[in-house]
């Protein structure tokens, strides 16, 4: 819509923003496609399982998903950034399509891992194309009024993918959790083919960085690799843990050097000298882990120590999304109306650091109703960051940046998010585990520290109630660290600096320092669309 704009009559306004609201509407569904699919296929893994074994490779059908996302987040948007936004963002869908359909024809374990590593290459451009494409159409300013849609998205997919995903494998088999994607993915290739249209882009001459491509993909897996396996197949200390450690700080120590070099680098390292930027990444990176962690572990606590059934531990949540949702969307309106943002970093940290905190005092007294009140509260500051962090990194860069700015920041939530389940969840196992053991009752968490509703109605009362108490302290650990973790992001947005959203002032307005981006000839159009 962005060439549209700048000729169009001042009457045409309306008709304009009607047409940027479908494009937004088509992006959000591909947006859907990527947040809803590891959702509903975990629902379906006991049944996958059963029906292809491999029962030692299932970790794999989710690790070879997340790898290929986050190793391939970057490289898609750079590839928007040099050979444009919208023939790269279809391909990513054809791809995720492709993966999808391919996943649900599996005939083996082996072969489920391989196709979900190409649904994830594609699901890897889905995100960072919605993005990178709402920041070239809608100026930041204006960006507000799409925060709450994201954040609606987004509770849709957390409160419906278990629940649809369990629908489906009940009724029509395991691998419709897989086709269920074709209907929803043909009508953003449909919609998003219709009705978007980005100024045509020249072919730029230089070459992909493939060797800095090759490096952080080696670094991104290595690390990815790490919080999934350690603690878990692999002791912290062993020598595969210490190997990829290694491996992952090697790689990503020579992306920094060859990205120096580039011509045209995967993360353009320039980007990181605005102050913004940088801070924005970690508190992205701190959000990520955070947001995850809640959602891992909430139903856990629900389910063992408060007595919920699967279903009602997803239901049970409502009260963090539906309160991320609604404040999302009133800073955004809010961000919109005065062009005003930097207070909302701040309180959302501040929030998240007081919801984390409240969540670390739950024991086996705690009501849902006390604890849904708590929820709430880390929702809220959830609502404050979840997009905001974007806006910010986004305004902080030029347009023609706008790609990597997108994929570095989705890459930090991404890598955030491993971090956070596997810090959280070893704290978690570790003190579940040592509190059995000295409760005589460490036969029960001898495999596993996180026991199903059927094994624990198993249990012995005395054994039963050793266990609700041990959920309880690993819970209070895991969000005792959280909490912590969750000041660093506090800190870091105190030194956000307030510089004039694109779309609000005229370029020389704008401060002269090193958060404001040089205003481009593309950053001047950007301010009529």
């Amino acid at each position: 819509m962005a060439d549209l704009k700048k000729t169009a009559p001042a009457g045409k306004a309306e008709p304009q923003a009607r047409s940027v609201r479908v494009v937004v509407l088509a992006l959000m569904i591909a947006m859907l496609l990527a947040m809803l699919d590891n959702l509903i296929v975990g629902t379906a893994m006991p049944t996958i399982v059963g029906d292809l074994g491999g029962m030692e490779h299932l970790a794999w059908v989710v690790t070879a998903y997340t790898l290929a996302t986050a190793a391939s987040t970057p490289i898609w948007g750079k590839l928007g950034d040099m050979y444009g936004r919208k023939g790269i963002f279809l391909t990513s869908i054809v791809i995720f399509l492709v993966g999808s359909v391919l996943s649900g024809m599996a005939q083996d374990m082996n072969q489920l891992i391989g196709f979900r590593a190409i649904q994830g290459l594609g699901a890897g451009g889905l995100m960072v194309g919605v993005m990178a494409i709402i920041g070239d159409l809608v100026p930041p300013r204006e960006r507000g009024k799409y925060q709450g849609m994201m954040a609606g998205v987004m509770a849709i997919a957390m409160i419906g993918g278990p629940l649809v995903g369990g629908a489906i494998t009940d009724h029509l088999g395991w691998r419709w959790s897989f086709y269920i994607n074709l209907p929803l993915g043909v009508v953003a290739l449909a919609m998003v083919t219709a009705v978007l249209h980005l100024p045509k882009k020249e072919r730029t001459k230089a070459k992909v960085d493939y060797l800095g491509a090759a490096l952080l993909t080696v670094g991104i897996t290595a690390i990815v690799l790490v919080t999934t396996w350690g603690g878990s197949e692999y002791a912290w200390g062993s020598a595969v843990i210490m190997e990829l450690i290694a491996l992952g700080a090697a790689s990503l120590v020579g992306f920094v050097f060859v990205e120096t070099k580039a011509a045209e680098p995967i993360i353009p390292l320039h980007i990181f000298r605005n102050r913004n930027f940088t801070l924005m990444s970690i508190v992205g990176f701190v959000a990520g882990f955070v947001m995850f962690g809640a959602v891992l572990f909430l139903p856990l606590f629900q389910q063992s120590v408060q007595g919920a059934s699967a279903t009602n531990s997803g239901l049970l949540l409502l009260p963090m999304l539906i309160a991320m949702m609604i404040v999302s969307l009133i800073a955004g309106r809010v961000t919109t109306s005065t062009g005003k943002y930097k207070l909302f970093p701040i309180v959302g940290s501040i929030l998240m650091v007081t919801g984390l905190f409240l969540l670390a005092t739950m024991d086996t007294g705690t009501t849902r109703f006390t604890s849904g009140i708590y929820m709430a509260v880390l929702g809220a500051g959830m609502g404050f960051l979840m997009q905001i962090t974007m806006l910010v990194a986004q305004n902080s860069v030029e347009l023609k940046d706008m790609g990597v700015a997108s994929s570095a920041t989705t890459l930090f939530r991404t890598l955030g998010s491993s971090f956070g389940v596997a810090i959280m969840g070893a704290l978690f196992t570790g003190r579940v585990q040592d509190e059995m053991a000295a409760r005589g009752g460490g036969g029960a968490t001898e495999k596993s520290a996180q026991l199903d509703a059927a094994s624990l109605a198993k249990l012995p009362d005395g054994m039963r109630e050793a266990y609700e108490f041990a959920v309880s302290s690993g819970t209070h650990i895991a969000f005792l660290v959280g909490g912590s973790i969750a000041v660093v992001a506090l800190l870091a947005a105190l030194f956000v600096k307030e510089v004039p959203l694109r779309g609000t002032e005229k370029p020389e307005a704008a401060p002269a320092d090193d958060t404001a981006p040089p205003q481009t000839s593309a950053a001047k159009e950007s301010q009529t669309v």
